[in-house]
């Protein structure tokens, strides 16, 4: 009798930004020792944020966990070409902190009104101490992050997609101060971290195996997962499986496919379920890996902090870095 061995990583992220069974005051004091370290050479409630892609959910989550983190808002910000200007109020319920935001849209006018409008902001708020995050769109990633470079923004990218290569080639060319990451969270980018060096210690440990990805995000989310492609890269290095992120992920993007996934009703306008899973030549020995998250708590809190790891950066001194979330880690600045 063939026995299969299944063995099931699970890495299941609530909405309160906490690993399931991981009490809150298990994090890690350390890191956050180091981030208050880092962030002694500046005070990071002077930095002024401006966060493009409001009123959508996931932009403003973390205008709100911004507030939280003891960091101010921009009063103006860049929205859809095609929303309508408007201003709101940025309200976090646990600290009772709000902020009033005037949303103008990413036209070529609206963008002339927000450079014009940088001199004002620095005067106010001092030279270093204004910055972005973008949860835009997948189609404004490139000329957004031009943008920022050209009018030297220190910006965190929480947005995926675009043309990925070109944007790196573009901030490196600008010398750009930006964190530019697929994911935000925590957990996840401890998690990329382990499989990457997993990946270079024991490049094709899993030789032979097939890899298959299911991925399931809310309805409105344009693209492919950049947490999936990520740990893809580093599935197949440990497979060598022809696995093409182009055409074998599994995306789910309707409701009925994502409750049959295994997310929860109430998560189903704001969730990240995926699942890879390698399977042996002959079938008898598969391995799963999974990670979940209902909610956007985790990256949005994840993005303030990368916010306050670049601006410390900033105000060190020197020329404009790309960082990834993992220098984030590295640096023990998530909280």
């Amino acid at each position: 009798m063939i026995s299969t061995a299944v063995i099931l990583l699970g890495l299941t992220v609530l909405s309160n930004g906490f690993a399931l069974n991981q009490p809150p005051q298990s994090r890690n004091t350390a890191s956050a020792t180091c981030l208050q370290m880092s962030a002694d050479s500046f005070d990071s409630s002077a930095v002024r944020v401006m966060v493009n892609g409001m009123p959508g959910p996931m932009a403003t989550a973390a205008a709100e966990a911004c507030l939280r983190k003891g960091l101010s808002l921009s009063p103006i910000a860049m929205t859809g070409p095609d929303v309508e200007p408007s201003t709101i109020t940025v309200y976090d319920s646990v600290t009772d902190k709000s902020s009033n935001v005037r949303l103008i849209p990413a036209t070529d006018d609206g963008r002339e009104e927000i450079a014009s409008s940088l001199a004002g902001l620095r005067e106010a708020s001092g030279e270093e101490n204004i910055c972005v995050i973008d949860y835009t769109h997948p189609s404004a990633v490139n000329s957004n992050a031009v943008f920022y470079a050209e009018n030297k923004l220190p910006f965190v990218m929480g947005t995926t997609g675009g043309d990925r290569d070109q944007l790196m080639k573009d901030m490196e060319s600008r010398n750009a101060f930006a964190v530019i990451a697929p994911n935000m969270g925590k957990q996840i980018v401890a998690m990329q971290a382990g499989l990457e060096d997993l990946a270079t210690k024991f490049p094709s440990a899993f030789a032979g195996y097939k890899l298959e990805v299911v991925e399931s995000h809310q309805k409105k989310k344009a693209d492919t997962s950049g947490t999936a492609k990520a740990v893809i890269s580093s599935l197949k290095k440990l497979s060598d499986d022809g696995f093409d992120v182009e055409k074998d992920i599994e995306m789910l993007r309707d409701d009925e496919s994502s409750l049959a996934f295994g997310v929860p009703k109430e998560a189903i306008d704001g969730h990240a379920f995926h699942t890879y899973t390698l399977t042996s030549p002959d079938g008898t020995v598969q391995f799963q890996l999974k990670h979940n998250v209902s909610g956007r708590t985790v990256y949005a809190e994840g993005t303030a902090d990368a916010i306050k790891f670049l601006m410390s950066k900033v105000h060190e001194g020197g020329e404009g870095t790309v960082y990834s979330m993992i220098d984030v880690l590295k640096a023990g600045a998530l909280e």
